[in-house]
């Protein structure tokens, strides 16, 4: 019942952001240019952070975006609830809250769900995703704070927080596709996170920081509709089980600068020894 008060909510609040949004166009960039918000609270696709910066905030301007996402597996639901504040289109700061319901495991643990806060700092370091010839290119950090602590701990991990790096490059190629515009993004990031940090950060098998690739392709269908598939390689750190990597194909629709609406078949893979984690994705967004 407080899960769903919380996402009751943070769904008020950001449907008042929206309303606020209508008195002033929330920014001057480009359509669609800030993606949407990952997982993670920054901006890029569901999974994969990508170069881009959140909202539609130019070089003079400050923006911003909040956003609600729910991803119902096999055996957990996933919630996030974070948002973003973008200055000049040069630096992001971004915070998330993730909450995963052991719908399978809580009456075995003896705890209902994991819960994690992120704060993410991102920098556009050079670049432009339409105009330059390689693209736009941004480093950020997530520092992650696991809240409950107590069964990662006991399948093995080392610490209750930590921090990943990452570098990520993204250029749109127009006309690349059919006539089609083509959105590439990859991304390099350092991490010791088991499970995204939901299962605690190093372990028994390994605790060192590992570099792990990810990538996104997106297909402007038109100005309103991109899809695309994402791919995210995950350190396999506990010893207890395996970590998969984690992969999506997603279709997003943005029908108003202040609006997106993201949906996504997603593979999770294995999650502490419960198989075949695959389900529908879900994220609302609004920018201001």
């Amino acid at each position: 019942m407080n899960g769903l008060f919380r996402v009751t909510g943070l769904t008020g609040m950001l449907l008042v952001c929206l309303s606020a949004s209508v008195m002033a166009a929330p920014g001057s960039r480009i359509w669609a240019t800030g993606g949407v918000t990952t997982i993670e609270g920054s901006a890029g696709g569901g999974l994969v952070p990508w170069a881009l910066l959140s909202g539609y905030a130019s070089d003079t301007e400050w923006g911003g975006t909040l956003a609600l996402s729910r991803t119902p597996v096999n055996d957990y639901t996933l919630t996030v609830t974070g948002g973003s504040l973008n200055w000049h289109n040069r630096i992001e700061v971004s915070l998330a809250r993730q909450s995963l319901d052991l719908d399978t495991l809580g009456a075995t643990l003896g705890q209902d769900q994991l819960d994690q806060d992120i704060i993410g700092l991102k920098v556009r370091l050079w670049g432009d995703v339409l105009y330059s010839r390689y693209g736009q290119w941004a480093a950020g950090l997530q520092y992650k704070r696991n809240r409950t602590f107590t069964i990662p701990r006991a399948v093995g991990a080392r610490d209750n927080h930590g921090t990943d790096f990452y570098l990520a490059g993204s250029k749109l190629f127009f006309a690349a596709l059919m006539d089609r515009n083509v959105l590439v993004n990859a991304t390099v990031r350092g991490t010791r996170a088991n499970q995204g940090g939901l299962l605690g950060f190093g372990g028994d098998r390994n605790n060192r920081y590992q570099l792990e690739f990810e990538s996104s392709v997106g297909v402007f269908l038109d100005r309103r509709w991109l899809t695309g598939v994402e791919y995210r390689q995950k350190p396999d750190n506990l010893g207890f089980a395996r970590e998969d990597n984690w992969w999506d194909v997603f279709v997003a629709w943005v029908p108003d600068r202040r609006l997106a609406v993201t949906a996504a078949w997603v593979n999770l893979g294995d999650i502490a020894g419960l198989t075949g984690q695959r389900g529908a994705y879900l994220s609302l967004q609004g920018s201001f």
